[in-house]
């Protein structure tokens, strides 16, 4: 599901809740440590409101160290729920008018 390599990372698969508290307990080592620079969620399946959360908690863990962390090339499904939410933009996404 989740491959890191160096600065960079990618998520496969799917990112429901079912997966997403795994997921969470696997990244916690991030909050003292460095992030990646930039997710691909290129290959992600399904997906659903736990995934936007969990991609804004790791946000946040960036934020708390000063740095920056890009969600790139994220599911129409994904961006969907972020934009309902009013999240997309806290994200780094731009919304569906702006594309």
């Amino acid at each position: 599901m989740l491959q890191r390599t160096d600065n960079n990372a990618s998520l496969a698969g799917d990112l429901t809740v079912d997966e997403t508290p795994e997921l969470y307990r696997k990244s916690l080592a991030w909050q003292s440590s460095s992030m990646p620079v930039s997710i691909d969620l290129t290959e992600l399946n399904k997906t659903d409101s736990s995934a936007v959360a969990l991609l804004l908690e790791w946000s946040n863990w960036a934020r708390q160290q000063n740095q920056n962390i890009e969600f790139l090339n994220p599911p129409d499904n994904l961006r969907t729920i972020a934009a309902l939410s009013q999240v997309d933009t806290l994200l780094g996404w731009t919304s569906e008018e702006e594309r």
